[in-house]
């Protein structure tokens, strides 16, 4: 289930963040330099086949003068509400509450909004702190506005129906993760996106981009989902309730036997496999 949320949460941020880096950077483009293609190629300092394939991609015409028609803003507001509310259902599955799904929307845009000047304040954070101590004042400080945007996102998207409490501990695991994944992304990510642009051209770009929302993801979902456990074990702890040994061995079983039910399913499918190539 987390790999399946994952990949929806990737495939909607995808069809809403790039149409939408478009829009920004044509609205804004006379007020701030705002370029989502020089923002990535410096973030991940991508060269070559991948830079070209970033730039064509957030580049789709060389007019100047290129206006969004009254469908290109109905396709961008749906694709954002989208996402939104993908985000959303992230949420309410995980902490279990009823689905609000349409009358969420406003907290949506509100979301939205923010996301975007989280990802704003986080580039500025990159480019004036990156070349510091190896990186390391950026890391932190980018970590803790990682903590709030996230505590934040889960109140707001939960239509304030989760304390914002119970969701420090999903906002320091999300912090703590989000900072590992960027510091592997920065050395992987690179050769993924010139590996991907000089095999497929501009769409090894999507490829790519794909793959890192992605992962992205994934430690959101993953960040939730222990978040969500974590805070619920301290809830229990500050309750002074313990779980009896019978429970606690009844849980680690059901584990153990979970475990060598998938083991005994992987070798099956890796002996069929094996004896199809060679037959």
């Amino acid at each position: 289930m987390g790999f399946d949320r994952s990949m929806a949460l990737a495939s909607s941020a995808f069809t809403a963040l790039v149409p939408l880096a478009l829009l920004a950077g044509a609205v804004l483009g006379s007020l701030v330099h705002l370029d989502a293609a020089e923002r990535i190629i410096r973030r991940y300092d991508l060269s070559g086949p991948g830079a070209d394939a970033v730039n064509f991609l957030f580049s789709p015409t060389q007019s100047e003068n290129a206006s969004t028609g009254i469908f290109g803003v109905l396709f961008l507001t749906v694709s954002v509400l989208s996402f939104a509310r993908a985000a959303q259902r992230l949420f309410e599955q995980t902490w279990e509450l009823k689905p609000l799904s349409v009358r969420n929307s406003r907290n949506g845009l509100w979301w939205i909004l923010a996301l975007g000047v989280y990802a704003l304040v986080s580039g500025w954070i990159s480019a004036v702190l990156g070349e510091w101590a190896a990186g390391l004042p950026a890391a932190v400080c980018e970590a803790a506005v990682t903590a709030v945007f996230l505590c934040w996102s889960g109140w707001i998207l939960s239509a304030k129906r989760i304390p914002w409490r119970e969701l420090i501990p999903f906002a320091v695991t999300g912090a703590v993760l989000t900072t590992v994944y960027s510091w592997g992304a920065s050395f992987y990510l690179p050769r993924l996106f010139n590996s991907y642009a000089d095999r497929y051209g501009v769409v090894g770009s999507v490829f790519a981009m794909l793959s890192a929302l992605f992962a992205a993801m994934f430690v959101v979902v993953a960040s939730a989902s222990l978040g969500r456990e974590v805070g619920d074990e301290l809830g229990r702890i500050r309750q002074g309730l313990r779980p009896s040994e019978h429970e606690v061995r009844r849980q680690w079983d059901s584990v153990l036997e979970d475990t060598r039910s998938r083991w005994r399913r992987s070798r099956k499918d890796v002996s069929r496999r094996s004896g199809r190539t060679g037959t």
